[in-house]
């Protein structure tokens, strides 16, 4: 279920690299208003969630395993540290990231804007679109293919800004270009908790993660 896999330093742009309240309804009766009990879906702040609730921790993030999930940590050789986690479901894949933001504003707006930047300078393409968790990002990106001949791989990049923290998702494979199969990672991501910790970081720096416990596995 789980891997290891190293990643040397990407060469992708750096702005690739930086990789409610209830619904209220009048009514007539006298209905006694009930306590909340926090969000049912995610992604969840580690305030809004038990810490010991068998998800499993990876530090910065911590996730739910579901049946048939393949999770893979991905690993930056130069700095020796886990940057990014994958999760797979047959041919659907994820690739979670999450970056320290500001205490007064969010950054996915600006983050997408710059990725778009990027990815159509790169001679891809990058459309918004509205998706499960708000504005999200589908792009082509241009690969090298056989004979010398470009060919372009579809991606979806979504963000979800949190309390002081960002959360980005990156589909590929069957996920960019197959809803049903996409869906099952919706739910991955759904319910993923992000731990930004108290400590001072700078906006848009990598949450540290690790590896899981040998028992968690």
């Amino acid at each position: 279920m789980f891997g290891r896999k190293s990643k040397g330093r990407t060469a992708a742009p750096e702005a690739l690299e930086a990789s409610d309240a209830p619904e209220t309804q009048e009514s007539s009766g006298a209905v006694e208003p009930q306590p909340s009990s926090g969000p049912t879906t995610g992604p969840f702040d580690a305030a809004d969630v038990e810490a010991d609730d068998g998800r499993v921790d990876l530090g910065g993030l911590r996730l739910q395993v579901v049946a048939g999930m393949e999770l893979r940590l991905e690993v930056d050789q130069s700095k020796d540290a886990v940057n990014a986690v994958q999760v797979t479901r047959d041919q659907a894949t994820v690739q979670l990231q999450a970056f320290a933001a500001p205490r007064s504003s969010g950054i996915w707006d600006e983050i997408r804007s710059e990725l778009a930047a990027a990815i159509e300078a790169g001679k891809g393409t990058a459309e918004e679109e509205l998706g499960p968790f708000g504005t999200e990002l589908h792009a082509r990106l241009p690969q090298a293919g056989p004979e010398g001949r470009t060919v372009f791989a579809p991606a979806v990049f979504v963000g979800v800004d949190g309390p002081r923290w960002m959360l980005r998702a990156v589909y590929s494979g069957q996920a960019a270009v197959d809803p049903a199969a996409r869906a099952v990672l919706d739910e991955v991501l759904a319910q993923v908790v992000v731990v930004r910790g108290s400590e001072p970081m700078a906006p848009r720096e990598l949450l540290p993660l690790r590896m899981p416990r040998q028992d968690a596995v």
